[in-house]
This record gives C-alpha cells, sequence and structure tokens, in this order.
C-alpha cells in the first residue's frame, strides 16, 4: 500500500490501491444537490478524479481551479473533483469560484470512493490528494497518490494520461 503523509505526519489509508490496467472501481458519491452518483454515472468518456482533502484549502482550490482550466482544452474529458466536504460546501465554493468545467462530489456520507478507491485517511476521515485517469472503458490508465498532502500533484502526467486514454 501508499505510503503518505498529511501535514508531515504519516496517515493510514483505508481501502485497495487502485493501479493502472485495474478495472475502474464502482463508488457512490453526492452531488451538490444530494443525488447519488456512480462510476456508471460518469461512463461514456475519460475521466479524472481529481482527488482533495478539502475544497476549502490553498492547495485543493488550486488544484481544483488547474484542472479546470486545463478541461476546457480537452474533448471527451470530463473532470471530477471528489472530497469528504459536504455537498452544501462545495457547492458554496463552486458559486463563489465561477468555475465551469469541473464537477464537484462528496464522499462524506460512505467514504465509498475513499474505500473504493485507497484514498481513505483513518485519521482525519479526509481523502488523500491524489488523481485517476479513468478511460472510457472504465480501466484505470493513471494514478497518482501523492506523498505528501499538501503538495501538488503532477499536473502534466495526469493530463497527458488524460489525453492518450481519449
Amino acid at each position: 500500500m501508499t505510503s503518505v503523509t498529511f501535514i508531515n505526519n504519516p496517515v493510514t489509508l483505508v481501502g485497495k490501491e487502485v493501479k493502472p490496467g485495474d478495472k475502474a472501481p464502482n463508488f457512490i458519491v453526492l452531488s451538490n444537490d444530494l443525488k447519488e452518483v456512480s462510476l456508471a454515472d460518469t461512463a461514456g468518456k475519460v475521466r479524472i478524479f481529481s482527488v482533495v482533502p478539502s475544497i476549502d484549502t490553498g492547495v485543493c482550490d488550486a488544484q481544483t481551479r488547474r484542472f479546470n482550466e486545463e478541461a476546457a482544452k480537452l474533448s471527451n474529458v470530463e473532470v471530477l473533483t471528489i472530497s469528504a466536504d459536504l455537498p452544501f460546501a462545495q457547492k458554496r465554493w463552486c458559486a463563489a469560484s465561477g468555475l465551469e468545467n469541473v464537477k464537484t462530489l462528496s464522499d462524506h456520507r460512505d467514504f465509498s470512493f475513499a474505500k473504493s478507491y485507497g484514498v481513505g485517511m483513518k485519521e482525519n476521515r479526509l481523502l488523500a490528494r491524489s488523481v485517476f485517469v479513468v478511460d472510457s472503458n472504465d480501466t484505470v490508465t493513471y494514478t497518482e497518490y501523492v506523498s505528501e498532502g499538501t503538495n501538488h500533484p503532477n499536473y502534466d502526467s495526469a493530463l497527458q494520461a488524460a489525453k492518450e486514454a481519449n
């Protein structure tokens, strides 16, 4: 299993680590209007799952904005930002930010995405910063578990993987 730290403290990740070549695990998260969203609901395109500890923090905000900017340049690619924030907080953030190319989804209720993708931080019930690219056939083509939760992911590698999966 991948080792990560959060604010330089080791954390225990719950769930199964996902690797390129794996079939993308199913999950159930909540949209900003409290509707359930599963892997099947996102089918038909390449997906970038941009996973952040909390949308209300600087690095998470910057990560979401960067993928939003890049998503506007990609065809048939959808960016989904997933955190354990409440859907209400995500909705407020989206309204204030004015971003149009990223959907925010909440894993607060069941921690389903966290368990399915091995990103749940047991000690603080947040999601570990990570990025997954899933092709239109639901195969994982790229994974990055960021080793320190306050660091940025490798945007260029994730975006290149999304272009190649298209």
